[in-house]
Protein backbone atom coordinates (compact mmCIF):
# COMPACT_ATOMS: atom_id res chain seq x y z
CA UNK A 1 0.00 0.00 0.00
CA UNK A 2 1.27 3.46 -0.87
CA UNK A 3 -0.11 6.75 0.70
CA UNK A 4 1.17 9.27 2.77
CA UNK A 5 1.11 10.43 6.36
CA UNK A 6 0.10 14.24 7.14
CA UNK A 7 1.93 15.01 10.63
CA UNK A 8 0.21 18.09 12.08
CA UNK A 9 1.25 20.25 15.20
CA UNK A 10 0.53 23.93 15.51
CA UNK A 11 -1.68 23.96 12.24
CA UNK A 12 -4.71 22.22 13.03
CA UNK A 13 -6.87 23.42 9.79
CA UNK A 14 -7.29 22.10 6.63
CA UNK A 15 -7.57 24.74 4.30
CA UNK A 16 -3.64 26.83 3.81
CA UNK A 17 -1.94 23.49 4.64
CA UNK A 18 0.70 22.70 2.32
CA UNK A 19 1.46 19.66 4.10
CA UNK A 20 -2.16 18.42 3.25
CA UNK A 21 -1.63 19.40 -0.06
CA UNK A 22 1.27 17.85 -0.85
CA UNK A 23 -0.19 14.10 0.75
CA UNK A 24 -3.42 14.67 -1.78
CA UNK A 25 -1.61 15.43 -4.84
CA UNK A 26 1.36 12.78 -3.80
CA UNK A 27 -1.41 9.75 -4.26
CA UNK A 28 -2.62 6.93 -2.45
CA UNK A 29 -3.78 6.59 1.19
CA UNK A 30 -3.66 9.95 3.03
CA UNK A 31 -3.33 9.72 7.39
CA UNK A 32 -4.15 12.37 9.59
CA UNK A 33 -2.15 12.27 12.68
CA UNK A 34 -1.70 14.42 15.70
CA UNK A 35 0.94 13.08 18.31
CA UNK A 36 0.94 14.44 21.74
CA UNK A 37 4.42 14.43 22.15
CA UNK A 38 5.59 14.91 26.08
CA UNK A 39 8.40 12.61 26.17
CA UNK A 40 11.17 14.07 23.66
CA UNK A 41 13.87 15.54 25.35
CA UNK A 42 13.63 19.44 25.79
CA UNK A 43 10.04 19.51 24.50
CA UNK A 44 7.98 22.24 26.80
CA UNK A 45 4.59 20.69 28.28
CA UNK A 46 1.65 22.83 27.68
CA UNK A 47 -0.12 25.00 29.79
CA UNK A 48 -3.17 24.09 31.35
CA UNK A 49 -5.80 26.47 29.62
CA UNK A 50 -3.24 25.17 26.17
CA UNK A 51 -4.73 21.90 26.80
CA UNK A 52 -8.10 22.32 27.21
CA UNK A 53 -8.08 24.10 23.72
CA UNK A 54 -5.84 21.77 22.13
CA UNK A 55 -8.90 19.01 23.06
CA UNK A 56 -11.92 21.09 21.30
CA UNK A 57 -9.42 21.84 18.57
CA UNK A 58 -8.85 18.21 17.85
CA UNK A 59 -13.00 17.60 17.77
CA UNK A 60 -13.26 20.27 15.77
CA UNK A 61 -10.48 19.17 13.31
CA UNK A 62 -11.63 15.20 13.38
CA UNK A 63 -15.08 16.22 13.13
CA UNK A 64 -14.29 18.56 9.40
CA UNK A 65 -12.07 15.08 8.30
CA UNK A 66 -14.91 12.98 8.58
CA UNK A 67 -16.99 15.62 6.46
CA UNK A 68 -14.53 14.90 3.77
CA UNK A 69 -14.25 10.85 4.12
CA UNK A 70 -11.92 10.71 6.61
CA UNK A 71 -11.36 10.75 10.36
CA UNK A 72 -7.51 11.88 12.45
CA UNK A 73 -5.60 9.72 14.15
CA UNK A 74 -4.00 10.19 17.51
CA UNK A 75 -1.10 8.63 18.67
CA UNK A 76 0.60 9.72 22.08
CA UNK A 77 4.65 9.22 22.78
CA UNK A 78 7.87 10.82 21.14
CA UNK A 79 7.42 11.72 17.52
CA UNK A 80 10.65 9.50 16.30
CA UNK A 81 8.92 6.68 17.26
CA UNK A 82 5.34 7.11 16.81
CA UNK A 83 5.85 8.28 13.01
CA UNK A 84 8.52 4.96 12.42
CA UNK A 85 5.36 2.76 13.97
CA UNK A 86 3.14 4.50 11.82
CA UNK A 87 4.70 4.03 8.75
CA UNK A 88 4.77 0.85 9.26
CA UNK A 89 1.98 0.15 10.20
CA UNK A 90 0.23 1.83 7.40
CA UNK A 91 3.01 1.35 4.19
CA UNK A 92 2.99 5.04 3.94
CA UNK A 93 5.78 5.89 1.40
CA UNK A 94 6.39 9.71 2.21
CA UNK A 95 5.47 11.79 5.33
CA UNK A 96 4.74 15.77 5.15
CA UNK A 97 4.97 18.26 7.63
CA UNK A 98 4.34 21.92 8.55
CA UNK A 99 7.84 23.58 9.46
CA UNK A 100 8.53 24.18 13.67
CA UNK A 101 11.09 26.97 14.66
CA UNK A 102 12.53 26.07 17.98
CA UNK A 103 15.66 24.55 18.04
CA UNK A 104 14.53 21.17 19.99
CA UNK A 105 11.73 20.99 17.57
CA UNK A 106 13.80 21.57 14.55
CA UNK A 107 16.46 19.09 15.97
CA UNK A 108 13.30 16.47 16.31
CA UNK A 109 12.22 16.82 12.46
CA UNK A 110 15.84 16.59 11.13
CA UNK A 111 15.76 13.39 12.92
CA UNK A 112 12.71 12.05 11.60
CA UNK A 113 13.38 12.76 8.05
CA UNK A 114 17.05 11.63 8.07
CA UNK A 115 15.49 8.58 9.18
CA UNK A 116 13.08 8.46 6.87
CA UNK A 117 15.01 9.05 3.94
CA UNK A 118 17.27 5.81 5.19
CA UNK A 119 14.93 3.78 4.96
CA UNK A 120 13.66 5.23 1.50
CA UNK A 121 10.51 6.97 2.80
CA UNK A 122 10.24 10.68 0.95
CA UNK A 123 9.78 13.33 3.60
CA UNK A 124 8.84 17.53 2.97
CA UNK A 125 8.50 19.86 5.11
CA UNK A 126 6.50 23.27 4.11
CA UNK A 127 6.52 26.78 5.00
CA UNK A 128 2.77 27.41 6.71
CA UNK A 129 2.61 29.38 10.01
CA UNK A 130 4.65 32.21 9.37
CA UNK A 131 4.65 34.55 6.45
CA UNK A 132 8.08 35.19 6.91
CA UNK A 133 10.92 32.30 7.72
CA UNK A 134 13.61 33.80 10.17
CA UNK A 135 16.47 32.98 8.23
CA UNK A 136 14.77 34.85 4.90
CA UNK A 137 14.70 37.96 7.07
CA UNK A 138 18.30 39.03 8.02
CA UNK A 139 20.51 42.44 7.96
CA UNK A 140 23.12 43.44 5.75
CA UNK A 141 25.49 41.61 7.52
CA UNK A 142 23.95 38.33 7.81
CA UNK A 143 22.44 38.86 11.08
CA UNK A 144 18.80 38.62 12.81
CA UNK A 145 17.01 42.36 13.36
CA UNK A 146 16.46 42.97 16.50
CA UNK A 147 14.71 46.11 16.16
CA UNK A 148 11.14 46.00 15.29
CA UNK A 149 11.12 49.01 12.73
CA UNK A 150 13.76 47.80 10.33
CA UNK A 151 12.62 44.35 10.62
CA UNK A 152 8.98 45.89 9.69
CA UNK A 153 9.98 47.96 6.44
CA UNK A 154 12.43 44.84 5.25
CA UNK A 155 9.62 42.39 5.35
CA UNK A 156 7.27 45.22 3.60
CA UNK A 157 10.43 45.33 0.93
CA UNK A 158 9.91 41.86 0.54
CA UNK A 159 7.76 40.29 -2.23
CA UNK A 160 3.77 39.41 -1.47
CA UNK A 161 3.38 36.23 0.80
CA UNK A 162 1.74 33.74 -1.14
CA UNK A 163 -1.80 33.21 -1.44
CA UNK A 164 -3.61 30.94 0.67
CA UNK A 165 -4.45 26.77 -0.86
CA UNK A 166 -7.89 25.95 -0.75
CA UNK A 167 -9.54 23.60 1.55
CA UNK A 168 -9.23 20.24 -0.11
CA UNK A 169 -12.35 18.44 -1.52
CA UNK A 170 -12.82 14.66 -0.42
CA UNK A 171 -10.26 13.26 0.92
CA UNK A 172 -8.77 9.89 0.39
CA UNK A 173 -9.42 7.10 2.77
CA UNK A 174 -6.43 6.77 5.63
CA UNK A 175 -4.43 4.42 6.16
CA UNK A 176 -6.03 1.58 8.73
CA UNK A 177 -4.50 2.38 11.77
CA UNK A 178 -5.41 2.83 15.62
CA UNK A 179 -6.14 5.79 16.94
CA UNK A 180 -6.10 6.66 20.38
CA UNK A 181 -9.05 7.64 22.22
CA UNK A 182 -8.92 11.84 23.00
CA UNK A 183 -10.32 11.21 25.86
CA UNK A 184 -7.53 9.44 27.06
CA UNK A 185 -5.02 12.03 26.67
CA UNK A 186 -6.97 13.78 29.60
CA UNK A 187 -6.52 17.47 28.58
CA UNK A 188 -9.45 18.60 29.88
CA UNK A 189 -9.49 19.94 33.57
CA UNK A 190 -11.85 18.05 35.63
CA UNK A 191 -11.43 18.09 39.87
CA UNK A 192 -12.33 20.94 39.18
CA UNK A 193 -13.42 21.57 36.03
CA UNK A 194 -12.52 25.36 35.71
CA UNK A 195 -12.98 25.94 32.04
CA UNK A 196 -16.28 27.34 32.41
CA UNK A 197 -15.55 30.62 31.44
CA UNK A 198 -13.24 29.65 28.34
CA UNK A 199 -16.01 27.76 27.05
CA UNK A 200 -18.18 31.21 27.23
CA UNK A 201 -15.80 33.01 25.82
CA UNK A 202 -14.01 30.93 22.78
CA UNK A 203 -14.87 28.08 19.81
CA UNK A 204 -11.85 26.47 18.80
CA UNK A 205 -11.23 24.93 15.66
CA UNK A 206 -10.91 26.06 12.15
CA UNK A 207 -14.63 27.02 11.44
CA UNK A 208 -14.46 28.89 15.03
CA UNK A 209 -11.11 30.78 13.62
CA UNK A 210 -12.77 32.08 10.43
CA UNK A 211 -16.18 33.34 12.18
CA UNK A 212 -13.65 35.36 14.64
CA UNK A 213 -11.70 36.45 11.29
CA UNK A 214 -14.93 37.87 9.51
CA UNK A 215 -16.55 38.95 12.95
CA UNK A 216 -13.05 41.19 12.71
CA UNK A 217 -13.34 42.36 9.57
CA UNK A 218 -16.88 43.24 9.17
CA UNK A 219 -17.08 44.56 12.37
CA UNK A 220 -14.13 45.51 14.44
CA UNK A 221 -11.63 46.56 11.93
CA UNK A 222 -13.44 50.40 11.52
CA UNK A 223 -12.39 50.55 15.21
CA UNK A 224 -9.46 49.40 15.10
CA UNK A 225 -7.35 52.55 15.92
CA UNK A 226 -9.42 52.15 19.83
CA UNK A 227 -7.48 49.12 20.35
CA UNK A 228 -5.95 49.86 23.33
CA UNK A 229 -9.02 50.78 25.06
CA UNK A 230 -9.99 47.32 27.09
CA UNK A 231 -13.94 47.91 26.65
CA UNK A 232 -13.89 48.42 23.27
CA UNK A 233 -14.36 45.06 21.22
CA UNK A 234 -12.26 46.67 18.44
CA UNK A 235 -9.22 44.20 18.42
CA UNK A 236 -9.35 40.63 16.15
CA UNK A 237 -9.39 38.12 18.82
CA UNK A 238 -7.39 35.99 16.80
CA UNK A 239 -4.40 35.38 18.61
CA UNK A 240 -5.10 31.29 19.79
CA UNK A 241 -6.59 30.56 16.76
CA UNK A 242 -3.15 31.89 15.14
CA UNK A 243 -0.93 29.68 18.08
CA UNK A 244 -3.07 26.52 16.99
CA UNK A 245 -2.64 26.86 13.18
CA UNK A 246 -6.29 27.12 12.85
CA UNK A 247 -6.30 30.08 10.54
CA UNK A 248 -3.34 30.79 9.08
CA UNK A 249 -1.21 34.21 8.83
CA UNK A 250 -1.58 34.34 4.74
CA UNK A 251 -5.20 33.67 5.21
CA UNK A 252 -5.21 36.95 7.42
CA UNK A 253 -3.08 39.03 5.41
CA UNK A 254 -4.83 38.56 1.79
CA UNK A 255 -8.22 39.02 3.82
CA UNK A 256 -7.14 42.02 4.85
CA UNK A 257 -4.60 42.96 2.56
CA UNK A 258 -6.32 42.77 -0.87
CA UNK A 259 -10.09 43.03 -0.03
CA UNK A 260 -11.12 45.97 1.90
CA UNK A 261 -12.33 49.44 1.09
CA UNK A 262 -10.23 52.52 0.87
CA UNK A 263 -11.40 53.53 4.07
CA UNK A 264 -10.97 50.46 5.63
CA UNK A 265 -7.20 50.46 4.58
CA UNK A 266 -5.78 52.26 7.21
CA UNK A 267 -7.01 50.53 9.66
CA UNK A 268 -5.75 47.48 7.93
CA UNK A 269 -2.50 48.33 7.94
CA UNK A 270 -2.00 48.98 11.54
CA UNK A 271 -3.52 45.26 12.13
CA UNK A 272 -0.90 44.25 9.70
CA UNK A 273 1.94 45.61 11.31
CA UNK A 274 0.67 43.72 14.50
CA UNK A 275 0.88 40.67 12.97
CA UNK A 276 4.14 41.41 12.11
CA UNK A 277 5.19 41.85 15.16
CA UNK A 278 4.18 38.12 16.15
CA UNK A 279 6.42 37.16 13.33
CA UNK A 280 9.41 39.29 14.84
CA UNK A 281 8.55 37.09 18.29
CA UNK A 282 9.39 33.91 16.32
CA UNK A 283 12.45 35.97 14.65
CA UNK A 284 14.21 36.25 17.94
CA UNK A 285 12.83 32.70 18.87
CA UNK A 286 14.67 31.09 16.33
CA UNK A 287 17.84 32.97 16.89
CA UNK A 288 17.44 32.60 20.73
CA UNK A 289 15.64 29.76 21.34
CA UNK A 290 15.91 30.29 25.20
CA UNK A 291 14.01 33.09 25.72
CA UNK A 292 11.58 31.55 28.04
CA UNK A 293 14.69 31.34 30.92
CA UNK A 294 17.42 33.40 29.51
CA UNK A 295 17.64 36.99 29.31
CA UNK A 296 18.39 38.00 25.95
CA UNK A 297 20.70 40.87 26.74
CA UNK A 298 22.84 39.24 29.43
CA UNK A 299 23.28 42.42 31.55
CA UNK A 300 20.21 41.35 32.77
CA UNK A 301 21.47 38.18 34.77
CA UNK A 302 22.85 41.06 37.29
CA UNK A 303 19.47 42.52 37.73
CA UNK A 304 18.57 42.11 41.76
CA UNK A 305 15.32 40.73 41.44
CA UNK A 306 13.05 40.15 44.54
CA UNK A 307 12.13 36.92 46.80
CA UNK A 308 8.62 37.66 46.47
CA UNK A 309 6.30 35.74 49.16
CA UNK A 310 3.52 33.32 48.26
CA UNK A 311 1.63 36.05 49.34
CA UNK A 312 2.04 38.47 47.26
CA UNK A 313 2.21 36.12 43.91
CA UNK A 314 -1.12 35.31 45.09
CA UNK A 315 -2.24 38.27 45.26
CA UNK A 316 -1.29 39.46 41.76
CA UNK A 317 -2.07 35.96 39.90
CA UNK A 318 -5.58 36.13 41.66
CA UNK A 319 -6.46 40.34 40.97
CA UNK A 320 -6.26 41.58 44.35
CA UNK A 321 -3.52 44.15 44.29
CA UNK A 322 -5.15 46.84 44.96
CA UNK A 323 -4.89 48.41 41.50
CA UNK A 324 -8.15 47.97 39.20
CA UNK A 325 -6.87 47.98 35.81
CA UNK A 326 -4.01 45.13 37.06
CA UNK A 327 -7.01 43.42 38.96
CA UNK A 328 -9.28 43.43 36.38
CA UNK A 329 -6.89 42.19 33.84
CA UNK A 330 -5.53 39.09 36.16
CA UNK A 331 -9.29 37.88 36.38
CA UNK A 332 -9.86 38.17 32.89
CA UNK A 333 -7.08 35.87 32.07
CA UNK A 334 -8.15 33.50 34.37
CA UNK A 335 -11.83 33.31 33.67
CA UNK A 336 -11.38 33.28 29.33
CA UNK A 337 -7.72 32.34 29.39
CA UNK A 338 -7.10 35.95 27.22
CA UNK A 339 -6.51 39.18 28.47
CA UNK A 340 -6.43 42.59 26.47
CA UNK A 341 -2.93 43.66 25.29
CA UNK A 342 -3.03 46.67 26.69
CA UNK A 343 -3.62 45.59 29.91
CA UNK A 344 -1.14 42.78 29.71
CA UNK A 345 1.50 45.69 29.49
CA UNK A 346 0.20 46.74 33.24
CA UNK A 347 0.63 44.08 34.58
CA UNK A 348 3.20 42.46 33.55
CA UNK A 349 4.87 46.08 33.75
CA UNK A 350 3.51 45.94 37.54
CA UNK A 351 5.11 42.38 37.95
CA UNK A 352 8.38 43.21 36.95
CA UNK A 353 8.69 46.64 37.69
CA UNK A 354 6.59 47.58 41.02
CA UNK A 355 7.22 44.17 42.77
CA UNK A 356 10.61 43.46 40.88
CA UNK A 357 10.12 40.20 40.26
CA UNK A 358 11.97 38.21 37.97
CA UNK A 359 9.86 38.06 34.81
CA UNK A 360 10.40 34.50 34.10
CA UNK A 361 7.63 34.13 37.09
CA UNK A 362 4.95 36.19 34.88
CA UNK A 363 6.29 34.04 31.79
CA UNK A 364 5.31 30.74 33.59
CA UNK A 365 1.81 31.93 34.89
CA UNK A 366 0.84 33.00 31.51
CA UNK A 367 1.87 29.73 29.85
CA UNK A 368 0.15 27.99 32.10
CA UNK A 369 -3.52 30.20 31.89
CA UNK A 370 -3.58 31.98 28.38
CA UNK A 371 -5.09 29.99 25.41
CA UNK A 372 -2.99 31.89 22.97
CA UNK A 373 0.26 30.90 24.86
CA UNK A 374 3.38 30.06 22.47
CA UNK A 375 7.33 29.42 23.13
CA UNK A 376 7.92 32.63 21.20
CA UNK A 377 5.23 35.45 21.75
CA UNK A 378 4.67 34.42 25.51
CA UNK A 379 8.17 35.03 26.05
CA UNK A 380 9.65 37.20 23.80
CA UNK A 381 6.40 39.82 24.88
CA UNK A 382 7.50 39.00 29.12
CA UNK A 383 11.48 39.94 28.20
CA UNK A 384 9.78 43.27 25.89
CA UNK A 385 8.30 44.28 29.43
CA UNK A 386 11.04 43.78 31.09
CA UNK A 387 13.90 45.50 29.07
CA UNK A 388 15.72 42.48 28.26
CA UNK A 389 14.92 41.16 24.86
CA UNK A 390 14.82 42.31 21.16
CA UNK A 391 13.80 45.50 21.00
CA UNK A 392 12.49 45.82 24.37
CA UNK A 393 10.56 48.32 26.01
CA UNK A 394 13.66 50.84 27.83
CA UNK A 395 13.59 49.71 32.12
CA UNK A 396 12.91 52.95 32.86
CA UNK A 397 9.20 52.71 31.33
CA UNK A 398 7.35 52.12 33.81
CA UNK A 399 3.53 51.65 32.98
CA UNK A 400 1.29 53.46 36.10
CA UNK A 401 -1.71 51.14 35.82
CA UNK A 402 -3.55 54.06 37.80
CA UNK A 403 -2.54 56.69 34.73
CA UNK A 404 -2.74 53.74 32.15
CA UNK A 405 -7.05 53.33 33.55
CA UNK A 406 -7.40 56.93 33.62
CA UNK A 407 -6.14 57.12 29.95
CA UNK A 408 -7.72 53.70 28.26
CA UNK A 409 -11.19 52.89 30.67
CA UNK A 410 -11.79 56.20 32.15
CA UNK A 411 -15.52 55.12 32.38
CA UNK A 412 -14.47 52.06 34.02
CA UNK A 413 -16.44 49.91 31.60
CA UNK A 414 -13.61 47.40 31.24
CA UNK A 415 -12.96 47.42 34.89
CA UNK A 416 -16.18 46.85 35.97
CA UNK A 417 -16.82 43.88 33.92
CA UNK A 418 -14.26 41.72 35.79
CA UNK A 419 -14.97 43.63 39.67
CA UNK A 420 -18.13 44.17 40.71
CA UNK A 421 -19.00 47.93 41.91
CA UNK A 422 -19.81 46.26 45.52
CA UNK A 423 -16.55 44.04 45.87
CA UNK A 424 -14.60 45.79 49.14
CA UNK A 425 -11.18 46.17 47.69
CA UNK A 426 -7.83 45.54 49.14
CA UNK A 427 -5.17 47.91 50.39
CA UNK A 428 -2.67 48.33 47.14
CA UNK A 429 0.28 46.40 47.69
CA UNK A 430 2.64 48.96 46.74
CA UNK A 431 3.26 52.58 46.87
CA UNK A 432 3.81 53.39 42.91
CA UNK A 433 5.81 56.29 43.25
CA UNK A 434 8.43 54.18 45.42
CA UNK A 435 8.36 51.13 43.67
CA UNK A 436 8.97 52.82 40.74
CA UNK A 437 12.10 54.91 41.83
CA UNK A 438 12.94 51.09 43.62
CA UNK A 439 12.87 49.96 40.13
CA UNK A 440 14.93 52.11 38.58
CA UNK A 441 17.85 52.30 41.18
CA UNK A 442 17.80 48.62 40.94
CA UNK A 443 18.59 49.29 37.32
CA UNK A 444 21.14 51.43 37.89
CA UNK A 445 23.11 48.72 40.27
CA UNK A 446 22.72 46.61 37.11
CA UNK A 447 23.92 48.60 35.11
CA UNK A 448 27.12 49.75 37.29
CA UNK A 449 27.77 45.98 37.66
Amino acid sequence: MTGALVWLRDDLRLADNPALHAAVDHGGAVTVVVILDEQSPGLRPIGAASRWWLHHSLTALDADLRERGSRLVLRRGAAAEVIEQLVAGSGADAVYWNRRYGRVERDIDAGIKSALHDRGVEAHSFAANLLWEPWTVLTGQGEPYKVFTPFWNAVQANPEPRHPLPTPGDLPDPADVASDELDDWALLPTQPDWAGGLREAWQPGEQGAQRQLERFVEHALEDYDQRDEPAMASTSGLSPFLRWGEISPYQVWHRLHGRLDPEQRQHASAFLRQLAWREFNWNEYFHCDDIATVNVRRSFDAFPWRDPSDDELDRWRQGTTGFDLVDAGMRELWHTGAMHNRVRLAAGSFLVKNLLVDWRVGEQWFWDTLVDADPANNAANWQWVAGSGFDAAPYFRVFNPDRQLERFDPQREYVHRWIPAEELRPEPMVDLKASRQRALDAYERMRRS
